[in-house]
């Protein structure tokens, strides 16, 4: 079988996503790239079955819940583009958001990048090393 470059990247969605598939039945909570190939497969698998743009965009909001992805991915994936043939021919679907958002009064636990500083008093101080011994290295 001679796949080409384009069904070979396919090929290995779709297979990210089974191994997905079956990590999230036994409970485990899904990393990005499985949480992508999640969402693209449902997608390409959609236009397949001749689903319209319009209802993957929508559907593609209810394909997985925070609680079943690890923490700071929903927050990594703002949206998902993917190019998939439809019987009428190659469509741009954009899933915009693909995780409820977080409610108005609740925080995210976690979002990549962040960098929390202290608020206590006297934590504006940091040291490394405190009491470890000294060398001098010198060049001759």
């Amino acid at each position: 079988m001679h796949l080409t470059p384009h069904e070979q990247e396919r090929l290995m969605i779709h297979l990210a996503a089974d191994v997905a598939e079956k990590r999230r039945a036994r409970g485990v909570r899904l990393n990005y790239p499985e949480t992508m190939a999640l969402l693209i497969v449902h997608v390409l698998e959609g236009a397949r079955d001749g689903r319209t743009v319009a209802d993957l965009m929508s559907s593609g909001r209810k394909v997985l819940a925070r609680e079943e992805v690890m923490e700071g991915v929903p927050e990594m994936i703002e949206n998902v583009q993917v190019e998939a043939t439809f019987p009428d021919g190659t469509k741009l679907v954009t899933i915009h958001s693909p995780f409820p958002e977080v409610g108005k009064d609740e925080e995210p636990n976690i979002s990549p990048g962040k960098v929390d500083f202290s608020q206590r008093k006297g934590d504006e101080e940091v040291s490394f090393n405190d009491g470890a011994r000294q060398l001098t290295a010198s060049r001759s």
